[in-house]
C-alpha cells in the first residue's frame, strides 16, 4: 500500500521544482549564470507543459465516463415505472397515517372508515387530529354507516370538539353501507393531486377486537393511478343515494 502511494506522487513535477530551486540557488551563489539557467527553465517549462497535457487527457477520459454513467442511470430509471399502489404494513401504519394527514390539503373525505379506531385519545390524537389542525385542510367530509351514528354523537364528536379547527369537519352524510371497502381521500400537498388510503374491513386487512377495529395492512393509492376516479365515484354515489 505504501508503495502504490509512492509511485502515486507527481514525480515529474517534484523533480522539476526541485530542479528550479536548485538552479536558483546556484545562480544566487554566482556559481552559474544566466546562459546556463535559460535553458533550464525552458526544460522545465516543457516538462510542466507535458504533464498539463496527461492531466488534460485523464479529465476527458473521466468526464466520458462520467457521462456514459449519467446516460446509464436515466436509461434505467425511465425503465422503472412508479407503481399505482404502495402496501404499507403495520410497523409504518401509524406514520403513513399521520404523514398523509399532514400533508393533505383541501376536502378530506374519510370513506367508511370504522370510527372505533378513533375512540381512544392517544389513537384520535395519532389518527385524525392531525388532518383537523392541519391549516391546509379546508374541510373533512366523512361517509359513513348509519349505524356509528351513536358512537359518533358520544365519544368521537366530543374529541372533534376539543381540536382546533373543527369547524371544518362537517355533519356526516349517513349512509347504508354494506361495502367492506374504506379509504381517506385528499389532495396532497407533494403531489398537488388526490391520493388515498385505502383498506379493507375483515381479516387479514384489519386486526378486530371487542374493543376497536384497526386497519393492519393499508394501501396507499397513488396520484396517477387509475384506480382513484373509481374511489371518488364510489363515493359519490352513495352521497347521491342518500340525498
Amino acid at each position: 500500500m505504501k508503495l502504490k502511494r509512492f509511485l502515486n506522487y507527481e514525480w515529474d513535477a517534484i523533480v522539476g521544482i526541485l530542479a528550479a530551486a536548485a538552479a536558483i540557488m546556484l545562480h544566487l551563489l554566482h556559481i552559474v549564470d544566466e546562459h546556463i539557467i535559460l535553458p533550464i527553465v525552458l526544460a522545465l517549462m516543457a516538462l510542466l507543459f507535458i504533464n498539463f497535457m496527461r492531466h488534460t487527457r485523464n479529465n476527458e477520459r473521466t468526464a466520458g465516463q462520467v457521462e456514459q454513467t449519467q446516460k446509464m442511470v436515466a436509461k434505467m430509471q425511465s425503465s422503472l415505472s412508479t407503481p399505482d399502489v404502495v402496501l404499507i404494513g403495520p410497523r409504518q401504519l401509524r406514520t403513513a397515517n399521520e404523514q398523509f394527514a399532514r400533508n393533505m390539503s383541501g376536502e378530506a373525505i374519510l370513506f367508511n372508515v370504522c370510527l372505533s379506531m378513533y375512540r381512544t385519545q392517544p389513537l384520535f390524537d395519532a389518527l385524525l387530529r392531525p388532518a383537523i389542525e392541519n391549516p391546509q385542510v379546508t374541510s373533512i367530509q366523512f361517509v359513513l354507516d348509519e349505524s356509528q351514528q351513536g358512537l359518533w354523537q358520544a365519544e368521537i364528536l366530543p374529541k372533534i370538539s376539543a381540536c382546533d379547527g373543527n369547524g371544518k369537519v362537517q355533519e356526516p352524510h349517513w349512509c347504508a353501507l354494506s361495502k367492506n371497502i374504506s379509504f381517506i381521500l385528499a389532495d396532497t400537498q407533494s403531489e398537488g393531486a388526490e391520493e388515498a388510503l385505502l383498506s379493507f374491513w375483515g381479516e387479514p386487512f384489519m386486526a378486530q377486537s371487542t374493543e376497536c377495529n384497526v386497519p393492519r395492512y393499508i394501501f396507499h393509492i397513488q396520484a396517477h393511478s387509475e384506480l382513484l376516479p373509481h374511489l371518488v365515484e364510489m363515493e359519490r354515489n352513495c352521497r347521491m343515494r342518500r340525498q
